[in-house]
């Protein structure tokens, strides 16, 4: 890239993208599911050949995760971060330690701060037996600075009711879908930050929004903060243009965040992830499901969950699955229910 150009750098996007600080992980999970069984799982004849417990191949289009009936992860433990979930198509079931459990589909989000440490578990039920139960969805991890990282465990939902979804017309009266999940767009606020999120602070100025540009499409994404960090995930659609530049196929686009970025859709239209936020800036310690600071504080999560298994897990199961008929629902720890329907 040329160092007046907007455009930092680029690369080919993988089902794990490549991510800036303050985040440290995202993964796109896009799975074309079979219809499901009474037990919402896929036909059993359809597991032969795979890896089951560790079924990441794609076979036919869709893996089993570390699900043995019904994809997924069973329960695992978290520490020192958060996970932000969206949802675009199926549904996810959610356990935790604290005992809590939701269920959230298409739209919905769920925003976790695992904090000083939470097991919990997160199923994809095939709940349609008549029909196929595609997946796709986004699950992010955003770091919690050093003074965090010990914080209690929260979770808060990103119901798609309330997640603001802003329809931009171009001059040619082309319509791009921009959702905001975290982060104002033209002050305009999404369901707030758990409270000790680094997003809680204003002056962090994160964002995860997903744009959908039709066909032709023309967006011009607002400049941000000069001190943030901005990336673009191309995930689908065809002959994405971006500051002038064309990108044929999937991307991962990073950005310098003070520019006003023109964005162009080809013809059959682009579908796009946007992560933004001022860095922490701090040493990352990362092993599995932990991320500290330092590798004596890894070692020390690791000798306090085999204690204490962060609490335990309070379910008779190591993956909950709720009811085919149970619908879009959060139960808190604290007992407070939210019904979706």
């Amino acid at each position: 890239m040329s160092d007046d150009s907007p455009l930092l750098a680029a690369g080919p996007l993988g089902t794990h993208f490549q991510t800036q600080d303050p985040f440290l992980f995202c993964a796109y999970h896009r799975d074309d599911y079979p219809a499901g069984q009474e037990t919402q799982g896929p036909d059993p004849t359809l597991l032969r050949g795979r890896d089951i417990g560790m079924d990441f191949g794609r076979q036919d289009g869709w893996s089993m995760y570390h699900g043995d009936v019904v994809p997924g992860f069973p329960q695992h433990p978290h520490r020192g971060f958060e996970t932000i979930t969206v949802t675009r198509r199926g549904y996810c079931d959610h356990a935790d330690s604290l005992g809590a459990t939701a269920r959230f589909g298409p739209g919905d989000g769920q925003w976790m701060t695992a904090g000083k440490g939470i097991v919990h578990s997160e199923m994809f039920p095939l709940r349609e037996r008549d029909a196929d139960n595609p997946l796709e969805l986004f699950q992010i991890w955003l770091n919690l600075p050093a003074k965090g990282k010990l914080v209690a465990p929260h979770f808060t939902m990103l119901w798609r009711e309330e997640t603001p979804v802003h329809r931009v017309e171009d001059a040619e009266g082309k319509v791009t879908t921009l959702t905001t999940f975290v982060g104002a767009y033209e002050s305009v606020a999404p369901t707030p930050p758990p409270p000790d999120s680094w997003a809680a602070d204003p002056a962090s100025h994160v964002a995860v929004w997903s744009l959908d540009l039709p066909p032709g499409a023309r967006f011009v994404l607002p400049p941000a903060h000069a001190e943030t960090t901005r990336s673009l995930y191309f995930h689908a659609g065809s002959d994405l243009e971006v500051a002038g530049k064309r990108f044929p196929e999937p991307a991962q686009i990073f950005v310098r965040p003070e520019a006003a970025l023109p964005l162009v859709a080809g013809a059959r239209g682009a579908e796009l992830l946007m992560l933004q936020g001022r860095p922490i800036g701090e040493p990352v310690a990362h092993h599995g499901p932990f991320v500290m600071n330092t590798r004596a504080e890894l070692q020390a999560a690791f000798v306090e969950y085999q204690r204490t298994q962060f609490g335990g897990w309070p379910w008779d199961r190591e993956g909950i699955v709720h009811p085919r008929s149970q619908g879009r629902f959060a139960k808190h720890a604290d007992g407070r229910v939210e019904e979706r329907g």
